[in-house]
């Protein structure tokens, strides 16, 4: 297979489509990952990030804070609390599927809430946030609710920074159809609920993790060792396991494992 560069591919998008108000995304655009071999983890989520590099800091259940190398920052299933520290992030995303991906009422300091679902039931929602060196989009999936279905009630939040393409599945309760893999694109890293029922059953999550062929998998939504344990085992013929003994990655394009690889990080709030 030839592989385009990004620029000539950027270069042929544009001769081929007319211009867009929108920023284009590269993760849908290149639908395969740059090969890659080692990663590096810091310990403050203060320090500066070199160029072309993104922190992903594991706070709880499933929240994570990412920030790009200038100096964006922005939280997934924000649930109001993130730490003990004056920290206001730039963006937050939120799912409703239970109250701990959510919250009612966000810091009004937060200059970007995007939720999950739409002003009105089942319609969704449609978010392409362009921060900078962070854009922020969602593609929207159904959730089981009061013994039936919501459409478009939740989403997959996918963050396009240093080149990276980030996603957090949220709280996905069915495999992903044709048409949302296709906007999902490229899944460089990605942090899966691995619990097992309360989202997926795992069968189906680890089907799913083998079908976006992420270099990066982060399991999140887990209830102590058993749970995680259990998803380890399940998935351990088709990725590494790393663990990584810490909450935080710092990853760049270049510096993703060669082989898909589960990294298992440690929560913990900011302090």
């Amino acid at each position: 297979m030839i592989r385009l560069s990004i620029a000539l591919v950027a270069l042929l998008l544009a001769h081929a489509a007319p211009a867009q108000t929108r920023k284009p995304s590269h993760c849908i655009a290149i639908a395969d990952a740059a090969p890659g071999l080692s990663y590096l983890h810091k310990a403050s989520f203060r320090d500066p990030l070199p160029d072309y590099t993104v922190r992903i800091s594991y706070l709880a259940h499933a929240s994570f804070l990412i920030q790009s190398p200038g100096g964006i920052g922005a939280v997934t299933d924000y649930t109001g609390f993130i730490g003990n520290v004056d920290y206001i992030p730039d963006a937050v995303t939120m799912n409703h599927a239970h109250d701990t991906h959510w919250t009612a009422a966000p810091d009004p300091a937060i200059a970007h809430v995007l939720r999950g679902w739409g002003a009105e039931h089942g319609k969704g929602i449609d978010h392409h946030l362009d921060l900078g060196d962070m854009m922020i989009r969602n593609v929207s999936t159904d959730i089981r609710s009061f013994g039936g279905i919501e459409a478009k009630g939740n989403s997959i939040f996918v963050f396009e920074v240093a080149g990276l393409c980030i996603g957090h599945l949220g709280h996905l309760h069915h495999e992903p159809d044709a048409a949302q893999y296709a906007a999902l694109g490229r899944l460089d890293v990605v942090m899966a609920p691995v619990d097992g029922g309360m989202t997926l059953d795992l069968p189906t999550m680890i089907r799913v993790l083998q079908r976006l062929k992420s270099s990066v998998v982060i399991p999140m939504h887990w209830f102590g060792d058993g749970t995680l344990s259990a998803f380890l085992r399940g998935i351990g013929s088709d990725f590494a396991i790393q663990q990584v003994e810490d909450n935080t990655l710092t990853l760049s394009l270049r510096t993703l494992p060669r082989n898909p690889t589960v990294m298992v990080l440690q929560p913990r709030y900011l302090r």
